[in-house]
């Protein structure tokens, strides 16, 4: 039998994203509008794990269902980490895309090459009900610079340099950022915790099964 797993999006695109990463285990992936879940959780940790544990956990308790969640974001080192958790609403509500990565170049402004390190991260946790929970991540390091380059990708993809491409992520076509991205790496981790979870959790199953069978009357 199949077991169901919940992907804690609203995004569609996501999900068959996640569907074609996860198709050789033994699963039905579910998302949150299949399920009738309409709310969103408040992200309030101060990590992204903390904020991927407390959706994966939130929507497992919800629906019952072994639940994958990810949380993801730019870490620039000049600016102590920022802006971190904050990325997808830096600088406050209302803003755009446009709009949060110039606040970035902003702040930026008069670094040197050296000092602009910086780096996407993404961590995916997957809960099972009851609570335990499990984590991946996966990162990207680049620089940031000095002006936006591209048409490709969204957020801060266009001020996101890859020295090793000479090129912004917004100037990498969709497949070449996905074979390469912080968001595929903690996904193929998180697959290979899973397909463990997985045969741990059916192992366990097939020993209680056998324990049964031997105490059941004849």
């Amino acid at each position: 039998m199949s077991r169901r797993l919940l992907i804690a999006t609203h995004n569609p695109g996501k999900v068959a994203e996640y569907k074609s990463l996860l198709a050789d285990l033994h699963l039905v992936v579910t998302w949150l509008d299949e399920v009738g879940i309409t709310e969103d959780v408040e992200e309030t940790e101060d990590t992204f794990e903390g904020n991927a544990i407390l959706k994966a956990r939130h929507y497992s308790a919800l629906s019952g269902l072994w639940t994958w969640a990810d949380d993801s974001g730019l870490e620039v080192d000049a600016l102590d980490g920022r802006p971190g958790v904050l990325s997808a609403r830096y600088g406050g509500k209302g803003l755009t895309d446009v709009d949060r990565y110039q606040k970035v170049l902003g702040e930026m402004a008069g670094i040197p090459e050296r000092q602009r390190t910086a780096r996407f991260r993404c961590v995916v946790a997957i809960a099972q009900p009851g609570g335990k929970v499990d984590t991946r991540d996966g990162t990207l390091e680049g620089l940031i610079a000095h002006a936006p380059r591209g048409n490709y990708g969204f957020g801060y993809d266009p001020i996101f340099y890859i020295p090793s491409f000479h090129a912004t992520l917004a100037e990498l076509e969709r497949g070449v950022k996905n074979e390469m991205s912080h968001r595929a790496e903690a996904a193929a981790r998180a697959r290979e915790l899973l397909g463990v979870m997985l045969s741990e959790a059916e192992g366990g199953r097939s020993e209680r099964d056998k324990e049964s069978a031997r105490v059941s009357p004849s």
